[in-house]
């Protein structure tokens, strides 16, 4: 009697172990107390919208918000005596289509960014093959390119609303002494004929640089098997240019295409400082047009301008893309 309950535990601990020893190894898993998950803390790197947070938060208040604002604002009017918005609907936007002005303001800008594109190109893809040659003293000039880049376009503009300044101005002595101006009809100034030339010189000569230097990296980058081949094949150096770096170049030529294209069409800061739009609304670009609707209080129809700029800078972009292929 006493040895029974001792012998029963020995017994029933034999058999646990027995069924233990001949349990398959996956019924022995499903036993097994299944272990806690580990708890990741807040900053943890596996937590990716936490570090994504802070650029959400940024994109919506400084360009989702802005942009919903104002599509809102374009179907409104400011009236300054009581100094509040009404519902105009859609004027603003059929304003948009009959305004003379703003017809006016677009064929400004877009006579104004096929000169400076096609300019810029060119001399930033004849100046790059040189560099890119060999000339002496290459790394100075290289240095010296970045100077007019970090320039703030303003002062650029005040520098050369100096430099062709009618009575002072270097560029317009040059210009005069050279026959191709006359005191009657300088570069800023007069009926305003080379208004919009005086202040391409200003762009041109900020911007070439960044031409210059993008096309030089991509010419540096190019592979040199399709030169050599061609070398050997008797090929000159215009021939080499033309139908062996040039193909070779297209998607870098594309991106700087594409990055003058939108910046062009924000043009304001030379006109607002060397011009002011004039004279007259020779060198009213579209978006020192939208200013001057803005200081004269039409918000309504401000809005109504910027909200157009960005969707027709936005669709020159993805059709500039996809037309040609643009790969980044």
């Amino acid at each position: 009697m006493v040895l029974a309950p001792s012998w029963r535990v020995v017994f029933r601990m034999s058999n646990t172990d027995l069924s233990r020893s001949i349990m398959p190894a996956v019924m022995q898993d499903t036993v097994r107390p299944k272990r806690r998950r580990r708890r990741l803390p807040l900053w943890s790197p596996e937590r990716a919208y936490i570090w994504l947070l802070p650029g959400v938060l940024l994109l919506l208040v400084y360009s989702i918000y802005p942009l919903l604002y104002n599509l809102w604002t374009s179907f409104y009017k400011f009236d300054p005596l009581i100094r509040d918005f009404v519902w105009v609907g859609g004027d603003n936007w059929s304003s948009l289509v009959t305004d003379g002005r703003a017809l006016n303001a677009v064929r400004v800008t877009l006579t104004f960014g096929l000169l400076a594109l096609a300019i810029e190109l060119v001399l930033g893809l004849a100046i790059a093959s040189l560099l890119d040659s060999g000339v002496y003293g290459g790394g100075l000039w290289q240095t010296m390119l970045i100077l007019p880049m970090v320039t703030p376009p303003a002062v650029v503009g005040l520098i050369f609303r100096l430099l062709e300044h009618s009575e002072f101005g270097v560029i317009s002595w040059l210009l005069y002494g050279s026959g191709l101006l006359t005191k009657q009809e300088p570069l800023l100034g007069g009926t305003g004929q080379y208004a919009l030339v005086g202040v391409l010189l200003a762009d041109i000569w900020q911007w070439t640089p960044f031409c210059i230097l993008i096309l030089l990296a991509g010419l540096k980058a190019l592979p040199t098997e399709p030169l050599e081949a061609a070398q050997v094949d008797g090929a000159n150096s215009w021939q080499k240019f033309w139908y062996v770096k040039i193909p070779l170049l297209q998607n870098v030529l594309a991106v700087v295409i594409l990055f003058r294209i939108i910046d062009l069409y924000r043009m304001f800061d030379y006109v607002y400082i060397m011009t002011s739009g004039g004279p007259g609304q020779r060198t009213e670009t579209i978006s020192y047009y939208a200013y001057q609707t803005y200081v004269f209080i039409n918000w309504g129809y401000t809005a109504t301008l910027g909200v157009a700029i960005l969707v027709v800078i936005w669709l020159t972009a993805f059709l500039y893309t996809r037309v040609f292929r643009v790969e980044w």
